[in-house]
């Protein structure tokens, strides 16, 4: 039997996208839910470098946050979703994810006299993969965060500690450059980047390449953004970073993580010599981007 609340507590579409966020007879053997790789208490991301599917698989990629995408123009690593409804089916019918094809997963929702209901209420009509994906793109538009104490310094509501103060300029300025790649509203400008972790070798996904076959798009991958980003480790396409400290000494001096990186973007082939108090700074500023609700004493 479903565990499904009440029928009279769903009454808009955010909130049956929720239910549905939580339903694991969206998986193949009824034992995953979307949230089950994006954890809420992480910042809807997981744990782990590769999250587990249906059977143990494991992914091909780190799950990255669904906090604060309502903005974004494309989805996923390597951008193959156009917006969050085609983004929302996608791992559903992973095989490495939850592991059903969509006509299935609709057919379960069909069976279940609740679900019925529910989409005869919000969407006038039975369950289709449309109302699923429109349902469940709701709820993700609903997870914004804006409550840390980058928005406090932001709206004049509480100064920067000295140490957050120093980093915020690191992070803006002309040595860190983190705000070449990592600005606007939820720090990220939605481009491409190749920040040198593909050597076609031990580091072989080649990200944006195999979508669009262009030799100039090898190693390239989505700019995420870094809000919360404190509590979503491990960090990167391939979570191969397991702390911020791991990041920011990889961005101080790539090449001596990666010394062979093919393509690597001009801005990430010389040294930035920071100094090991630059870097405790830095890291202080992006500990003040994670919303309180999140912050774990």
């Amino acid at each position: 039997m479903l565990s499904s609340p009440p029928l009279p507590t769903i009454k808009t579409k955010a909130a049956l996208g929720e239910q549905l966020f939580n339903e694991k007879i969206l998986s193949k053997d009824s034992t995953l839910s979307c949230a089950s790789c994006h954890i809420p208490a992480y910042a809807f991301a997981d744990t782990l470098a590769f999250s587990k599917g249906v059977g143990n698989k494991l992914t091909g990629r780190n799950t990255p946050s669904v906090l604060n995408m309502k903005n974004r123009p494309y989805y996923f690593w390597d951008g193959r979703a156009a917006s969050l409804e085609e983004q929302a089916l996608m791992p559903i019918k992973n095989p490495d994810e939850m592991a059903l094809p969509i006509e299935e997963a609709v057919q379960r929702l069909k069976a279940s006299k609740t679900y019925r209901a529910l989409f005869n209420r919000i969407f006038g009509e039975a369950p289709s993969a449309a109302s699923l994906a429109s349902a469940l793109a709701a709820y993700e538009k609903t997870l914004e965060t804006v409550d840390s104490r980058f928005d406090d310094w932001s709206n004049d509501i509480k100064e920067f500690s000295p140490a957050e103060e120093r980093g915020r300029v690191l992070f803006v300025g002309d040595k860190a450059k983190c705000f070449d790649c990592h600005r606007m509203e939820d720090f990220t400008m939605d481009e491409f980047k190749n920040i040198g972790l593909y050597n076609a070798q031990d580091l072989n996904d080649a990200g944006l390449y195999n979508i669009t076959k262009k030799e100039s798009d090898k190693g390239k991958f989505k700019t995420p953004g870094l809000r919360n980003v404190a509590v979503t480790a491990p960090y990167m396409h391939n979570g191969m970073f397991k702390t911020l400290e791991e990041v920011i000494d990889y961005y101080d001096n790539p090449k001596l993580k990666v010394p062979n990186a093919i393509n690597r973007d001009e801005t990430f082939k010389q040294p930035l010599g920071l100094t090991n108090d630059e870097k405790k700074d830095l890291l202080a500023f992006l500990q003040s981007l994670t919303d309180k609700k999140f912050i774990r004493n």
